[in-house]
């Protein structure tokens, strides 16, 4: 439960140290303001930044009361509304774009984000299941606030029948009460505050498996060797996180043949070298006839090439498979046949 803010008994909101700052570089103006700001910290205007943001109404007489305990000449207050808006404008031409971006970007982060946009994040499956136990009316609501391409893979998770139950309840849905809408995003919010902590965690997996496949062979299993005595569990779940150039038989055919279709041959000749007949077979058979005969010639003529070649274009094609994944036109790590010639 958010607690109250603390209010004097006149009704107006008490000021706190950042806040009081903010208050006073708003009632400045942006020339005035920029010259103090200047001989801030980096840290100290992410802290007023923070408070500005959430400000909200500062009335004339608070205005005039901290000028005076800041010894200063004002004597017209005026009513201010601060707001990250109105901060980024102050913050602008005094720090350079990349620090502004920064420092709003903490700012507003996750409290600009809605319940709805944080849902979206939850696996589809674990949405579905929620919805199959609430009344169709709120199963229908959700899924109207939800992200389009969320809805729709929740739908397909959905019987027949309640799927489309559900379109037609959100076709006819009509406006929410604010006070109904507030206690539905309350309850979701607990309701999946546990999918929202596990994706927090998928997310660092993520990121960190994407740095591990950067990496030399070598390094990578250097690396998750380790991990496996300290956090076996993180260890676990990044290697079914990681692709390697040895995974491209693990692609379905379909995705073998996309992924190659955007390989140039040389570079696909140079990644094959030194791989055993099996796994030649295995990419070859993703490539159209003439492109197989022509790096099937290339292959046999035995022209040497080096370790550092052969493994840049082994990085290079398992960088493009990360990359289209990520755009979904590949999934990566599909278990299928291939697997078998193990």
């Amino acid at each position: 439960m958010v607690a109250p803010v603390p209010m004097k008994a006149n009704g107006s909101k008490v000021l706190k140290g950042p806040e009081r700052v903010a208050t006073l570089l708003f009632a400045m103006g942006k020339p005035a303001a920029g010259k103090i700001l200047k001989h801030f910290s980096e840290e100290e205007i992410r802290l007023v930044t923070k408070s500005a943001a959430q400000l909200g109404p500062v009335s004339p007489t608070q205005i005039e009361q901290l000028v005076e305990e800041f010894a200063s000449n004002f004597t017209d207050g005026a009513d201010l509304i601060g707001g990250a808006s109105h901060i980024e404008k102050l913050l602008t031409g005094i720090l350079s774009p990349e620090q502004i971006a920064s420092i709003m970007s903490e700012v507003v982060g996750n409290a600009n984000r809605s319940i709805w946009e944080r849902i979206s994040t939850v696996s589809e499956s674990a949405i579905a299941s929620y919805l199959m136990k609430e009344h169709p009316q709120t199963a229908a609501l959700i899924l109207s606030k939800v992200k389009p391409s969320c809805a729709a893979k929740v739908m397909a998770q959905l019987p027949q029948p309640l799927r489309n139950n559900l379109m037609r309840r959100m076709l006819s849905m009509k406006p929410i009460v604010d006070e109904t809408m507030k206690n539905i995003e309350k309850t979701l919010h607990e309701d999946f505050m546990a999918n929202f902590s596990k994706n927090a965690g998928a997310d660092t997996h993520a990121k960190i498996a994407d740095i591990i496949n950067k990496m030399e062979r070598d390094h990578m299993e250097d690396v998750l060797t380790n991990l496996s005595t300290v956090r076996p569990k993180s260890a676990e779940i990044l290697r079914g996180l990681l692709f390697t150039f040895d995974d491209i038989v693990k692609l379905t055919p379909k995705d073998r043949t996309t992924l190659f279709d955007q390989v140039p041959p040389d570079r696909v000749v140079l990644a094959l070298k030194g791989t055993n007949d099996e796994f030649r077979k295995v990419v070859l058979s993703a490539l159209s006839s003439r492109v197989r005969r022509m790096i099937e010639h290339e292959l046999n003529s035995k022209e040497p090439s080096s370790h550092r070649d052969i493994a840049e274009a082994r990085r290079t094609i398992t960088d493009l498979a990360l990359e289209m994944a990520g755009r979904g036109e590949i999934v990566i790590n599909s278990e299928t046949e291939d697997e078998a010639y193990f």
